[in-house]
C-alpha cells in the first residue's frame, strides 16, 4: 500500500528536470524581453522616404481608434480591451528586428491609444469629463520611455495623439458642446442627427468659429514645425498631431450631413 501510494504520488508530481526547465524557459523569456528593450538601433540612418512612411503611418493610426476601435468596442467592449495584448505582442516581435523595428516602436505606441479608447469608450463614453484623463493612461510609460532613449517614435506618436485629443477636448468645453456629447451617447440612433445638428449651430457661432481657427492654427503650427528637426521620431509626433485636424474635420462633415 505504501509502495502503491508513493509511486501515485511520483507519477503525480513534476520531475525535477521539467521544473528546471520550466525555469530555462522563463529565464529566456526575461532575457529576451531585456534584449528587446535595450535593443535600440540608430533611428538617424533611416532613409527619408521611410520617415514620411512613418508620418502617414501616424495618420492612418490617429484614425483607426476613430473609425475602426470605436464600432468594434461599442458592441464588443472587452475584445476591444483584449485586443491591446495582441498590438503589445506584435510591437515587441518587430522591435526585436533591425528592419522592423521602427514600426513595432511606432505600434507600441499605438498600443497606448488603443487601451485608453477600448477602456473610455466601452466603459465610460457617457462622461466626456473622463475622457482625458482616460486617455493619459500612457503618459507615464511614455515619459519613462524619454527618459529612458528608448521608444522615442511611438512615444511621440503617443504624445502627439494625446495633444491633439486634449486640445479638442478644450474645444468642446469652450464652446459648451459636452452637454450635447452627453446626449448622443445615450439616446437612440434615431435620434442622434437632430443633437448634432444642435451641436453644429453651437460651433456655428462667432465664439465657436474663432476657437476653431485658434484649434486650427495650433495644431498645424506644433505639426509643421517639428518636421523641420528631421528626426523620424518627430514625424511620428507631427503626423499624429496633424491627424487631428483631419478627424476633427470628419466629425464636422458628419455633423453637416446629419
Amino acid at each position: 500500500m505504501i509502495n502503491n501510494t508513493l509511486s501515485s504520488y511520483t507519477a503525480s508530481t513534476p520531475s525535477i528536470d521539467t521544473e528546471l526547465d520550466l525555469a530555462d524557459t522563463g529565464q529566456k523569456g526575461i532575457r529576451q524581453l531585456e534584449s528587446t528593450l535595450s535593443f535600440s538601433p540608430s533611428l538617424p540612418l533611416i532613409s527619408t522616404q521611410q520617415t514620411w512612411l512613418v508620418f502617414a503611418a501616424a495618420v492612418f493610426l490617429v484614425s483607426v481608434p476613430v473609425f475602426v476601435e470605436a464600432p468594434i468596442v461599442r458592441s464588443l467592449p472587452s475584445l476591444s480591451l483584449a485586443l491591446t495584448a495582441f498590438w503589445v505582442w506584435l510591437s515587441f516581435s518587430l522591435m526585436s528586428r533591425t528592419a522592423t523595428y521602427v514600426w513595432g516602436d511606432l505600434l507600441l505606441g499605438f498600443s497606448g491609444s488603443w487601451l485608453a479608447g477600448a477602456i473610455y469608450w466601452g466603459w465610460l463614453r457617457w462622461e466626456p469629463l473622463w475622457h482625458l484623463p482616460v486617455e493619459s493612461i500612457g503618459l507615464p510609460f511614455a515619459c519613462w520611455c524619454l527618459m529612458k532613449n528608448w521608444g522615442k517614435v511611438g512615444s511621440w506618436f503617443y504624445l502627439g495623439s494625446l495633444l491633439g485629443t486634449a486640445l479638442t477636448d478644450v474645444y468642446f468645453y469652450l464652446v459648451d458642446l459636452m452637454p450635447y456629447w452627453r446626449q448622443i451617447m445615450r439616446v437612440d440612433a434615431d435620434v442622434a442627427p437632430q443633437i448634432l445638428q444642435n451641436a453644429l449651430i453651437q460651433v456655428q457661432t462667432p465664439w465657436g468659429q474663432s476657437w476653431a481657427i485658434v484649434l486650427a492654427l495650433v495644431l498645424l503650427t506644433v505639426g509643421i514645425l517639428p518636421l523641420n528637426l528631421k528626426q523620424i521620431h518627430w514625424y511620428a509626433f507631427s503626423g499624429a498631431v496633424l491627424s487631428t485636424i483631419l478627424v476633427d474635420s470628419l466629425f464636422l462633415l458628419a455633423a453637416i450631413a446629419a
